[in-house]
């Protein structure tokens, strides 16, 4: 019988972070011969045991997909994985119980780093498995910073400024105190103030000592935001004023503060480079977007009006200390003025330019897309799928997955704020038009993946190959 290709399974949390990076991934994959499946990640586990065994792309390695990995290894799946928020990460210790697990990452095949410092932090942790190789590839996103990328948003950053003219951007980061559902942020809601909160999402793994601190913090900076947001409208009448929030983050406050100023867009509408293209400058505080504008050469400043070095600087340092850093409105408002005067461009300095080197590979030569589908076709991926698993093994996997996708199903259509309507927000509905125009719009690009065709293969989940 002929050898198939393993199939790469990719899912897809965030649709404005992820999804542009992973259906180029997924071109370059289904180009030298790999079948894709890509989508929604709730709905991708779902049809875990009907997809043909294969490696699964996971974005973490936290002890919230211990289930869904030992399922996926039962299934007769192997999981490659990166970690999607190792460029903006706490000190070393909270790091490793907040988003490694000693049984997860046990599951793992493969890990592909996106610079030299992810490579360090990862060989600090105690529990790293002895043998699993680490690769600098850099990270698919960071692909879609490269300058041969960018036209990709060419379109949609002159949309924006012809819909918007000259704005100033926002960025927030505050779903670990104000997230879409309650259970996401650092803490549950409790209606008995005598007793402490448990952890939400956010803060499992945390120490409680560490989670309160960021709680406060975060709450403190949440209040200079809802402050600032108005003053700039009042500070700069020429300008709009457009908030995007996080994926996770509830949207309710921002639209009641928009409702008095009618100048104040809110919305998180695609991914964030064409608008950090099409923006004068870019304000934020310790958000991932500060380093994705200093890769882009877009004016990005930090506002630290509520200033912990803590958590400002060894957690939240590196997009802190790429951009332009103001510790009150008056620097903020003067330091925006320079740069919509032309006297100011984009944060520059070696220091800078150091950091972007230890933190962020694959900024020139080989895409990191190319990297990461090299390291599968070395290791054989591209010649045979992983072995079948014993048929008891397999069965068992079969079931526990039939059973957690009811479970999660049933879950997802809860009464109240549910996952449900928490999906449908960070993964709105998709058709295969749209992949293709994307695939598209790269193709034109890049001069290449014409033979790309994309097939629905259930809700919410894509098949892409050549």
């Amino acid at each position: 019988m002929k050898n198939q290709a393993s199939t790469l399974i990719i899912p897809v949390e965030s649709q404005v972070r992820e999804l542009d990076a992973k259906i180029l991934l997924s071109c370059v994959a289904a180009e030298r011969g790999f079948p894709v499946i890509i989508g929604s990640r709730a709905f991708t586990h779902f049809q875990a045991a009907s997809i043909p065994r294969g490696i699964y792309l996971a974005k973490s390695m936290r002890s919230l997909s211990n289930s869904m990995f030992k399922i996926l290894r039962q299934l007769g799946h192997e999981i490659i994985a990166w970690e999607e928020e190792a460029l903006v990460h706490p000190p070393a210790a909270t790091y490793f119980s907040l988003r490694l697990s000693p049984l997860t990452i046990q599951n793992v095949s493969h890990v592909f780093a996106w610079g030299q410092e992810n490579v360090d932090l990862l060989r600090q942790y105690p529990a790293l498995p002895e043998n699993l190789p680490i690769h600098i590839t850099g990270n698919p996103r960071g692909d879609m910073l490269r300058s041969e990328i960018r036209p990709y948003f060419a379109t949609e950053v002159e949309r924006l400024r012809n819909l918007y003219g000259d704005f100033i951007l926002i960025n927030t980061n505050f779903s670990d105190v104000n997230p879409y559902i309650p259970h996401v942020g650092l803490f549950l809601p409790t209606k008995n103030h005598l007793k402490p909160a448990r952890l939400g999402q956010a803060g499992m793994g945390m120490s409680r000592e560490f989670a309160e601190g960021l709680r406060d913090h975060k709450l403190a900076i949440l209040g200079d935001f809802k402050q600032l947001i108005p003053m700039l409208e009042q500070a700069f009448p020429e300008l709009t004023i457009v908030v995007r929030p996080h994926p996770s983050e509830s949207y309710q406050l921002y639209h009641e503060i928009a409702a008095k100023c009618p100048r104040v867009i809110i919305t998180n509408q695609g991914n964030v480079i064409p608008w950090l293209l099409a923006a004068k400058a870019m304000v934020h505080n310790g958000c991932t977007t500060g380093l994705e504008a200093y890769v882009l050469g877009a004016p990005a400043i930090s506002y630290l009006a509520t200033l912990n070095k803590y958590y400002d600087y060894d957690f939240q340092g590196l997009p802190t200390k790429l951009s332009y850093q103001c510790f009150n409105f008056q620097e903020l408002a003067e330091t925006l003025s320079q740069i919509l005067r032309g006297d100011l461009g984009a944060a520059e300095s070696q220091e800078r330019q150091d950091l972007i080197d230890y933190y962020l590979a694959a900024r020139d030569g080989p895409f990191a897309c190319e990297r990461i589908i090299d390291v599968l076709e070395a290791s054989g991926y591209n010649e045979k799928q992983p072995p079948a698993k014993p048929l008891g093994t397999y069965l068992q996997g079969q079931l526990f997955a039939k059973l957690k996708a009811a479970l999660t199903s049933l879950y997802m259509r809860r009464s109240g704020p549910n996952r449900q309507a928490y999906h449908d927000h960070r993964f709105p509905e998709l058709s295969v038009v749209e992949i293709e125009q994307k695939i598209g719009r790269f193709g034109e690009l890049l001069k290449r993946f014409n033979t790309i065709k994309v097939e629905p293969y259930a809700k919410h989940v894509f098949r892409i190959s050549a």
